[in-house]
């Protein structure tokens, strides 16, 4: 079977969702549900370190890789979450090839890059071997970076590809929308154009395009796998709440006789 990095540079189709809310139990349950990997929020949740190690944990005891969305691009706070031993990392608003070679090399120890050395969980809290973490393990996890910008698309991406330890470039539809005045819009004209061109440059390289989405929609999810996208993030477990607790909702009222509710979906792109 191959692993989650091995099914990404292989451009082949991988499904996730994201996690956002505090409590480990969730993140156990939604590992069961047979997506690739939980994509773990720090960004935009307010969630701590020792939420994040809860986390892990419990991804792992449901069988499931955990990639952690730390909320910049800095070294300090990415070693934080390395120690940890999630399956991969994902740093945000990735806007050059110097900001992504720095990401990198937070990732890397010497002589490829400059992490820092003091591992965790990631060798078993010292009963696993070190050695073999850095020359080996370490190398094997997911490293994925954000593009959000116009700017980045246009001046920068090409460069950026040739970078070798990228296994995934997310795109953020919602700050890409915002980097030319549409936000919220992720599906206007402009905003669908900007995407395109992206996900055009990222899949000639020979390299996985992804994106962050919450949407229930098929037509929506399935007009980006239509236009190039293998790797998607689709949902929050709190989007997942709110959609099925409306819809019992809806039917218990329609079965009392009162009639059915509207259902809203849930659609911020993350």
């Amino acid at each position: 079977m191959k692993t989650l990095k091995e099914k990404m540079r292989a451009c082949e189709l991988v499904c996730g969702m994201h996690i956002t809310l505090a409590d480990p139990s969730i993140t156990e349950l939604c590992g069961r549900m047979g997506y690739d990997y939980l994509w773990i929020d720090t960004e935009h949740s307010p969630m701590d370190y020792q939420t994040v190690l809860h986390h892990l944990i419990a991804a792992s005891s449901a069988g499931c890789d955990a990639i952690v969305r730390i909320p910049w691009n800095d070294a300090v706070m990415a070693k934080r979450v390395l120690e940890m031993g999630p399956a991969g990392i994902l740093f945000p608003m990735v806007c050059s090839a110097a900001e992504l070679d720095r990401a990198m090399r937070s990732t890397l120890y010497p002589p490829l890059g400059n992490r820092g050395f003091g591992p965790q969980r990631a060798v078993g809290y010292g009963l696993e071997d070190a050695a073999a973490y850095v020359k080996e393990k370490s190398l094997e996890m997911v490293r994925i970076v954000q593009i959000e910008t116009q700017d980045t698309v246009d001046n920068q991406l090409d460069e950026m590809l040739e970078n070798p330890w990228v296994d995934c470039f997310m795109l953020g539809p919602c700050d890409l929308s915002a980097s030319i005045g549409r936000l919220p819009d992720t599906a206007c004209k402009e905003s669908l154009a900007l995407q395109d061109r992206a996900i055009r440059k990222i899949r000639a390289a020979g390299k996985s395009a992804g994106t962050s989405i919450v949407t229930e929609d098929p037509e929506v999810i399935r007009s980006w796998w239509n236009r190039g996208v293998n790797v998607i993030t689709c949902g929050t477990e709190v989007s997942a709440i709110i959609s099925g607790c409306l819809r019992t909702l809806s039917m218990l009222r329609s079965v009392n006789g009162s009639g059915p509710r509207a259902v809203p979906q849930p659609g911020a792109a993350v």
